[in-house]
């Protein structure tokens, strides 16, 4: 049963604070009715039907954090395919890896999916690997998403019909098994992808996985965050990629109006932002 409630601006306010200070993500006044919803069903588990009362139970009593999680994993928003915006994928397959081959000679390619949701983009990049890379050359694939309920299905691999529609059907046949629930990636993918919950606003959490990344992921994700936290993000980032490494934004998106830590290239038919190879 949903609980009748009314979130004023100041309950609104509040919670988009602390989500924002907890995570770096930034909920506009024009998204107070998303938020809304998102709370009055958190409130309604919770059998509260006071506002203010949800507010206090996220600040003083959720000590652990369980609801605040539960909370985050309403707001963040899921939507993702296979395949995602092919063309950026085909610069970074036909012109970034061979070019990366060429000038490093690199046996193993490491590559960061931030902001991984359900798992649709990093086994897209490692279908994307295994043809253009293995056996010769090895790969993996760190995936990283703060909602534990896209990681485990990330981590289940198997997905409808709608997330499949853009893989073509030479990949669906070779790539996938149909099982009764649907489309699974088989094995021979899922084992180059590792999944991880982690919030990208920790700054040390994302260091401690290293700082050899050839390729970084991060697409369609920093719109939900304020200028002060993409440019927190993206400067990890930065941080943890080797010279010369490449760095994939949605399509959408520009690095230009965050940090000018990176360089602008042309490569094949898009365009590519690189960290220098020397600064």
């Amino acid at each position: 049963m949903k609980v009748p409630i009314t979130l004023g601006f100041r309950e609104f306010k509040e919670i988009r604070d602390l989500i924002y200070q907890k995570t770096g993500i930034f909920i506009t006044e024009e998204k107070i009715y998303l938020l809304k919803k998102r709370v009055e069903k958190r409130m309604s588990e919770k059998r509260m039907t006071n506002p203010e009362e949800y507010v206090r139970f996220l600040k003083y009593f959720d000590k652990n954090g369980e609801e605040f999680n539960e909370l985050i994993n309403e707001v963040t928003i899921n939507e993702t395919y296979f395949f995602r915006e092919f063309p950026q994928l085909q610069v970074f397959a036909e012109h970034c890896l061979p070019e990366l081959i060429e000038r490093t000679n690199v046996k193993f390619v490491k590559i960061l999916s931030a902001g991984c949701s359900s798992g649709e983009e990093p086994y897209t990049l490692s279908i994307i690997c295994r043809e253009m890379l293995y056996p010769s050359y090895q790969y993996h694939i760190m995936a990283l998403d703060i909602d534990d309920n896209a990681l485990k299905k990330a981590a289940e691999g198997i997905y409808e019909e709608r997330s499949i529609k853009d893989v073509p059907k030479v990949y669906l046949r070779k790539y996938f098994q149909t099982i009764e629930r649907g489309y699974r990636v088989i094995d021979e993918v899922r084992k180059f992808v590792s999944f991880y919950k982690i919030n990208l606003f920790d700054d040390k959490q994302l260091l401690s996985f290293g700082k050899d990344f050839d390729f970084v992921f991060c697409r369609n994700v920093l719109i939900y965050f304020s200028d002060e936290s993409r440019r927190k993000v993206v400067n990890t980032f930065y941080l943890m990629m080797k010279p010369g490494a490449y760095i994939f934004l949605g399509h959408s998106e520009s690095l230009s109006r965050i940090t000018t830590l990176f360089e602008l290239k042309r490569m094949g038919n898009g365009l590519v932002y690189q960290k220098p190879l020397e600064r």
